[in-house]
This record gives structure tokens, sequence and C-alpha cells, in this order.
């Protein structure tokens, strides 16, 4: 299970960017954020560690009384979409509830993330399309309307019937899809989005989950910044 920290954001697109080299990089940008922390989950009372992060906002009249309580009780507007993230129990004193998160308080450049979202529905398609199927190799001898079928799916006499898994055609895309070690190019804290090397599933402005790469060492949260105190010599001001 992937219990490193993440995100909720929405797929923008697709660009490229020139580095300091010139080298190009086709990315991925990603709007992770603002996303809030409406729940936190504790060893102690759940049995595991966790936070509930949400994104976005949501009309109050298509707010469930159950999650408008929960809401209520974490002092937080009502989101649009509410995720729960696995975390380390260490990690859990490092967030609050009602604390909003971007991308630069989570991710860091050089990074490796792993991407989830739905892929895109393409209904219902052939073995060509679904499955990267050759087509018919012969086109002659008698040979019609074959061209784009998948061929025989079974057997005679042993075992005399269709094996489970066999590829054909049927619904093609609408699932959970899940890509790997994608590596973040760069950050920009002010707008909040990643840029991510590669492709993601899903269209634009869908929503996706960016947490850091399960295969890859794991990256410590970037350091918050240092809260300026004021100077011990400063006059005192008169209020009133």
């Amino acid at each position: 299970m992937n219990t490193n920290p993440g995100l909720i954001g929405t797929k923008l697109g697709n660009t490229q960017i020139f580095l300091d080299d010139g080298e190009v990089r086709r990315v991925t940008a990603i709007k992770t954020g603002p996303c809030v922390v409406v729940g936190k989950r504790t060893p102690e009372k759940d049995g595991y560690a966790a936070l509930r992060i949400g994104i976005g906002e949501r009309r109050a009249k298509l707010v469930t009384k159950p999650s408008a309580g929960a809401f209520k009780k974490a002092g937080v507007e009502a989101a649009r979409l509410v995720q729960e993230f696995r975390i380390d129990p260490e990690l859990l004193d490092r967030f609050e509830v009602g604390q909003k998160l971007g991308a630069a308080d989570i991710f860091q450049e050089g990074q490796f993330v792993d991407v989830s979202g739905t892929s895109k529905g393409r209904g219902f398609t052939g073995v060509m399309k679904r499955h990267n199927f050759a087509g018919a190799g012969t086109v002659g001898h008698g040979t019609h309307e074959y061209k784009r079928h998948g061929g025989s799916i079974g057997m005679n006499m042993t075992p005399g019937r269709t094996l489970r898994g066999q590829k054909m055609p049927g619904q093609h895309g609408n699932k959970k899809a899940t890509i790997l070690n994608l590596r973040v190019v760069r950050v920009l804290a002010d707008e909040s989005i990643v840029l991510v090397e590669g492709g993601v599933p899903g269209p634009r402005n869908a929503f996706v989950t960016v947490k850091g790469a399960i295969k890859k060492a794991p990256v410590p949260l970037p350091e918050p910044p240092a809260k300026e105190e004021p100077a011990a010599n400063a006059p005192a001001t008169d209020e009133g």
C-alpha cells in the first residue's frame, strides 16, 4: 500500500517546457489544489493513519446530512471531492484539520510520483482498438468481412470451451488507471501546479490523485517556510 503523502488535482492538459540546458520535456500540467484537510484517521481511534483531503466547493443543498455534519465539525466548507490518503503515523503531526495544502507543500522537483485517474471511456470497441490486434492476415481465397475480427476463441476437443480472460470485444476505458514513476519536472508554487513528465489518465479537467512513487525511495516532505518573528527591540504599538 502506498503510504506516501499526496494531493487531489485537476488535469489541465499537455504541453512542453525547455530546461536550462535546452532539453525539451513533454509534460502534463496538474493543478493540485488548493486542497484542504477535512479530517484525520488516527491509529488509536481508527486503527490506521490517514488524511481526508478535499478539493473544490459544493453547494450546500447537494451535500448529504452526514457529510454536512462532518464538514461542520471540522470547521471547513463543503468540498466537491473528498479522498482518503493513507500516510505513516509519524506524519500525522505535520497536518492539522482545516489546513490548506498546495503543490509546494507535498512535492518537489525531481521527485517521482504515481498518478491515478479514470481513463477516457471509449464505449464498446473491437479487438483491434481494445487489444491492439493486427487483424486478419489474409484477404484472399474467398475471405470477406473478416479483416477486423479476432479469430478463433476456443478449442474443439480440449478443453472444449472458451478460456477465461480471452481477449474479445467489449467495454473499453472508463476504468481506474495508475501511471507509475512519473518525474516531477517543475513545481509552480504560486499556481499550485505540478508539471509531470509523460501522460496521465483521463480527459482535461478530470480529477486525479498524485502521490509519491511507491516503487522509489521515500522523499521527505518539503520543509515549511520559517515564520518571521518580530524583532526584540521593536517599539511597542499603542493601540487605543
